[in-house]
């Protein structure tokens, strides 16, 4: 191997990276194809294998979620949410977080949280607990929850790459899922524990006494969720949920699914993107939504944007991988096997600075895969490094978090460190990722 041209080539793919990270949503896609067309017409690579698989699973799962919203049904999750928060106040700091992650599961998507802060906001300031603790780890437990969801692009990318190994979308749940859900449990104790409590924090306590904010009351009384749960909603979200159910069910029996013509069943590639299509069809004949809505929905352009920055990341880190595979094996293989830490520090690092989940899967995963980390060992500290977007308080629902707290007590700080996420996301991503990798060892293939 040339060193030199290995080295030029790789900072032509991290320059494709910082550039579209510069510009951030589709400019990630624009500028990983500028690196292919670098890497062919000037390096006379040949072109690696564009990710038609991953991107066919993400419209499909997009177009079916975009339908729904239209229809109301993620506005009757939320209320649900709320309404099971609501339940136990007093255990805000767990139960918020929890349900948070869980939605997002559910939906394949981190956005249905925006409408829950407020309700999370005003639900621990009135039991008297500090709004920081449980708005922080909701907002960060819904980063690893794409790394457990059958319908997140995220997930779409990892199936992509390790399909053809044999390791399958229930492969994945199955160390993904419970060690997210130890990682929000272990980390919502320490959380209970940050901050001063509303009675000892001069800060709030001044802002009591000038009579800017009413003191925390007595009770635990539910607060009205300013959406509009629907029939059609809530018909439009049984029909998804069903769909993610059904998904998950092909998982794990694949002796149910359609076999091909030499007999074996069909790929979780195809059963998810017939799913999605059904699902998103079958909300269209009985909650009616209105289709011209579709492409305006929020899901649906969010969910083009991450279609667009995957076609043209993944595509630019196959085109170096395939041609340096080998080299990267024999050479970083080593490295990664004594310290596999290695691996989780990649994805939780293109995590902060990218802050998206599926360009750290398309970037490091094929590293990992080429380098032979275990499936199950890699797809444990994969989730676990998820909770990296949130390092620094860049991101929209940080910011949404911050201004829905009207005690002050979400922060986003000054020094990129003294924010009210940053423990938060160190402590979930490392319990994570531990816990991941203990799982992904025992059962995990």
């Amino acid at each position: 191997m040339d060193i030199l041209l290995f080295i030029l080539q790789l900072l032509v793919v991290l320059g494709a990276i910082v550039m579209g990270t510069r510009s951030s949503g589709v400019g990630l896609g624009l500028w990983g194809g500028v690196g292919v067309a670098i890497l062919v017409f000037g390096f006379r690579l040949a072109p690696g294998d564009p990710p038609v698989q991953a991107l066919l699973i993400v419209l499909s799962v997009v177009l079916a979620s975009s339908v729904m919203q239209v229809a109301g049904g993620i506005d009757w999750m939320v209320s649900i949410a709320a309404k099971l928060i609501a339940r136990n106040p007093k255990q805000i700091t767990l139960v918020a977080p929890l349900v948070s992650f869980l939605f997002s599961v559910g939906a394949g998507t981190s956005n249905i949280l925006y409408p829950l802060l407020p309700v999370i906001q005003d639900l621990s300031y009135s039991n008297g607990i500090r709004p920081s603790r449980p708005l922080s780890l909701s907002v960060v437990s819904t980063g690893v929850a794409l790394a457990c969801s059958p319908v997140s692009a995220a997930m779409a990318a990892m199936i992509a790459l390790t399909s053809s190994h044999g390791f399958e979308l229930i492969d994945i749940v199955k160390v993904t899922l419970p060690a997210a859900i130890v990682g929000i449990v272990v980390t919502s104790f320490l959380v209970r524990r940050l901050g001063k409590d509303i009675a000892n924090d001069p800060e709030i306590q001044q802002k009591i006494s000038s009579g800017e904010i009413p003191a925390p009351g007595s009770g635990g009384a539910a607060v009205a969720v300013q959406v509009k749960a629907t029939t059609a909603g809530r018909n439009a979200a049984l029909i998804f949920l069903f769909g993610v159910l059904a998904i998950v069910v092909f998982g794990l029996f694949p002796a149910i699914r359609p076999p091909y013509f030499g007999g074996d069943p069909i790929d979780m590639t195809a059963i998810i993107e017939i799913t999605m299509f059904v699902a998103g069809a079958l909300i269209l004949l009985i909650s009616r939504p209105k289709v011209a809505d579709v492409p305006a929905a929020t899901v649906f352009r969010a969910g083009m944007v991450s279609a667009i920055a995957l076609f043209g990341l993944a595509w630019l880190t196959n085109t170096f991988l395939k041609a340096y595979q080998a080299e990267i094996a024999e050479s970083i293989g080593g490295l990664v096997q004594v310290a596999p830490w290695i691996f989780a520090l990649g994805i939780f690092v293109v995590c902060v600075l990218t802050t998206s989940q599926s360009t750290a899967t398309n970037t490091i995963v094929p590293i990992g895969i080429a380098a032979g980390v275990p499936l199950g060992l890699l797809s444990g500290m994969w989730a676990g490094a998820f909770a990296g977007i949130y390092l620094l308080p860049t991101n929209g629902s940080q910011i949404a978090a911050a201004n829905f707290d009207t005690s002050g007590s979400t922060k986003l700080g000054t020094k990129l460190v003294d924010h009210s996420f940053f423990v938060p996301t160190v402590a979930l991503a490392v319990v994570t990722i531990g816990v991941g990798a203990l799982f992904g060892i025992l059962w995990g293939g």
